[in-house]
């Protein structure tokens, strides 16, 4: 199974937070972790192995959104800033309409990527 992370910088912490704590259930189910760059440098230095793409201002949401379509990416978890502006909100929203239009799990909150990761 291959999950994108995604965080906007306020909420890259967060993101890191989670994965900490669900590490177990990442590792016992040979998650394959991919992210935009910066988010997985954090998951990196955090000890995670991590596919990174570019930085999601330079088109990093558009790669996922791109792996979304293809059928290689099966949940996406994107915490958002949603008090943020974010220059690059229209590959954000593409990436949010193409997990609707290819039926793939997105969580854009951790309360969401729980009840998702619990699942798998």
């Amino acid at each position: 199974m291959e999950i994108a992370i995604i965080a906007h910088d306020g909420k890259k912490a967060e993101m890191i937070q989670f994965l900490m704590d669900f590490k177990a259930i990442l590792t016992a189910k040979n998650v394959k972790l991919v992210a935009t760059g910066t988010t997985g440098k954090h998951a990196e230095k955090a000890g995670f192995e991590v596919l990174k793409f570019l930085s999601g201002p330079y088109g990093g949401d558009a790669q996922i959104a791109a792996r979304v379509a293809e059928g290689k990416t099966n949940m996406v978890f994107f915490f958002r800033d949603p008090l943020g502006m974010h220059p690059h909100e229209p590959d954000i929203a593409m990436l949010m309409r193409l997990c609707d239009v290819h039926d793939v799990p997105l969580a854009t909150n951790p309360a969401t990527a729980e009840l998702l990761i619990k699942s798998i």
